[in-house]
This record gives structure tokens, sequence and C-alpha cells, in this order.
């Protein structure tokens, strides 16, 4: 039973590594001063959350409520918020803390703080376990909330949350944000699409890479890519050689890096963004030292960045392609992922969908 100064939630959760989700109560903390309550309205499925329901990557703690994509509005404030008010728009990430006080986080890179705490798998510093956005509300410190603008609406922004920050950071980091550059774009999935948008954004050449030949019309016709490239034709892989400044890699499949190494221009970087369950194979060294290329990664983005995506995503009509879809489909909706059918990215309608009853 709760405790007085707790609030019941309700959500989905798996309980072991078969991944299956089913509804779930639970509690939530009280708002305390500097926190922000937020009712859930829609949820984003992310990748993410497949491997770690299902303990691919060896770390999960169950029961686990997922979700790190989520938007919706704000149902309480504590004392001590200044920057919101209850009904304000609002998202939550991949992160619900850090420690604020290190060289990472003064440097607005939470993201990367050792001691940041995720949004659900991961335990809090009451020592609770975290919860995510599989469920009816969330309580955050202010520091962890961003604003959505009027113009985006919620269920094509929730994935901007993970998707959308991942492949902006990574290219504004690198350089890769300027207007006349050529990039390919390994995997047209719920990252790729996102990426080939702010790619075209930033008036970039965009040359799609997949494995998935039905994707082509999609790439080009529907998302502005400037060409696509069958990653199974060695001719077409080939030809490509020496002809692209960058190179960003969000596949989850574990695979050689070295075909997308050999795309490189002299100066080229590689930026490996996805997390197979399986390492990747790195490059021959001789193939970097040669062109002095780069192979690199990156996660995410601090606060401050994902506030700056957010906005850059509104003042440039840029959001996700979703499938929206409701709470007690989110078992077929992952393994749909699992088989690699959806296009581009599953968004739960948590606010119309989730009950007891599901």
């Amino acid at each position: 039973m709760a405790k007085s100064s707790e609030v019941q939630a309700l959500g989905y959760a798996a309980r072991d590594t078969s991944g299956f989700m089913s509804p779930f109560t639970f509690s939530r903390r009280a708002t305390g001063d500097d926190d922000v309550r937020v009712k859930i309205l829609y949820c984003g499925i992310c990748h993410t959350d497949l491997h770690r329901t299902k303990n691919q990557w060896g770390d999960a703690i169950y029961p686990m409520v997922p979700g790190h994509e989520i938007t919706g509005v704000v149902a309480e404030v504590g004392g001590k918020v200044q920057n919101f008010k209850i009904g304000d728009r609002v998202g939550v990430g991949c992160m619900v803390g850090s420690c604020l006080s290190c060289v990472e986080c003064d440097s607005n890179l939470e993201n990367y703080c050792a001691n940041r705490i995720l949004t659900y798998n991961n335990t809090y510093y009451d020592g609770t376990n975290t919860y995510g956005g599989y469920s009816d509300h969330i309580v955050v410190k202010e520091h962890f909330v961003v604003r959505i603008p009027d113009n985006l609406p919620l269920d094509v922004a929730a994935p901007l949350l993970c998707a959308g920050i991942t492949v902006y950071s990574a290219m504004k980091f690198f350089g890769l944000d300027k207007a006349g550059l050529h990039l390919g774009v390994v995997g047209l999935g719920g990252h790729g699409h996102m990426c080939v948008k702010f790619a075209k954004a930033f008036g970039a050449k965009v040359t799609v890479i997949s494995s998935s030949t039905d994707k082509k019309t999609d790439a080009i016709d529907r998302f502005g890519a400037d060409a696509f490239i069958y990653s199974e034709d060695a001719n077409q892989m080939e030809a490509a050689t020496n002809t692209m400044d960058g190179v960003i890699d969000v596949s989850s499949k574990a695979r050689s890096l070295q075909p997308y190494v050999v795309m490189l221009k002299t100066h080229g970087k590689l930026i490996s963004l996805g997390s197979p369950s399986s390492s990747n194979s790195l490059p021959i060294v001789n193939n970097l030292i040669g062109g002095r290329k780069t192979v690199a990664g990156s996660t995410i983005g601090g606060l401050k960045e994902t506030q700056e995506v957010i906005d850059f995503a509104a003042q440039h009509n840029i959001t996700a392609d979703i499938e929206l879809i409701a709470m007690d489909y989110v078992n077929t909706a992952i393994e749909r992922m699992e088989n690699v059918d959806i296009r581009y990215r599953f968004v739960i309608d948590v606010g119309n969908t989730l009950s007891l009853t599901n």
C-alpha cells in the first residue's frame, strides 16, 4: 500500500526476460519543492526499450516500466519551481537526475555525468527504482523537464526526446551540421529518419544506406534524401568510396564498420549511434591513418541541447513519422520492432488508452 506521501501510478511493466508487459500499479513520490509532476499523454517506443525489457544488455531491473520519450502536460509543481506552471506542455527524455556539480554537468553535458540517473531501469537518490513513461504520470526535478512549443504536436514530438536529440547532438558536436556537406545515414528507422530530416534542414546532401530496398522510396520521396544505397550491393557500396564528409550510423545491427569508413573523404567522420546487442567490428587502422579519418560515438545530449533540438524542430516543422498505438498493443509493437516492421516510430497514446482494464 502506498504511503500517504506517495501517489499511486499505473503503468505497463516487464517482469522478466521475456519482456512481456502487463498492467502494473506502483507509487510515485510526492511532488517536492523542485519537482514537476507531468501527466503523461504520449510516450515513444525506443529500441532501447526492447533491449532492456528483454535484458539483452544484462542490466535489467524488474519490474521495469520502460519509456524515455515522454510528452504531456504539467499537473503539479513544487513551491520552488520557477519555469513551469500547471497546464504547460512539456517533455521528459532519457534522464531524471545527475550530480549537477561535475565538469560534465557544468558544461551542460548531464548525459555524460558519471552519476546520471536514467528515466527507467535505474536507482534514484532515495534508493527506489526509476519507472518510465509507459505510465500515467511521472515526477521529475524541474531541471530535467523541457518545454514543448505550442506548434509542435505532442504525439509526433515525443521521439525527439531520444531519437531526435541523439542524431542532432552528434551532428552538431562533430561539425556535420553545415550546409553543403555530403552525409551518409546508415539505417532508416526511428533514429535514421530523424537524422535525414535534420541533415536536410541543415542544408546537407544526404545518402541513405540501408539493407532494405523497399525503403528507397520513403528515403527519397518521403524524407527528401538525395540518394539511396542498398548495402548488400557491393557495386553500389564501392561506387560511394571517398564521397562523403560524414557517415552517421544509427543501425542497431552488429556488423563491420569497415565499409562505411571507406566511403569517407579525407578527414571524414563515422559517428556510431546505434547500440547493438553484440559488438560491431572496428575498421582496419590503415584505413583510418590513410585519410585522417575519425570513428567516434555519441549519445543523446544535455538538457540545454535537448531544449535546443525541440525548438529547432518547431522552427523547421520537423516531426517524427509515427504509428500511434494503444497501450495494450505495446507487446505487439515491440515484436514488430524486433522484426523491423515499423515506419518509423511507435508512440503510445497513453492519455487515452492506459487503464486497469487493458
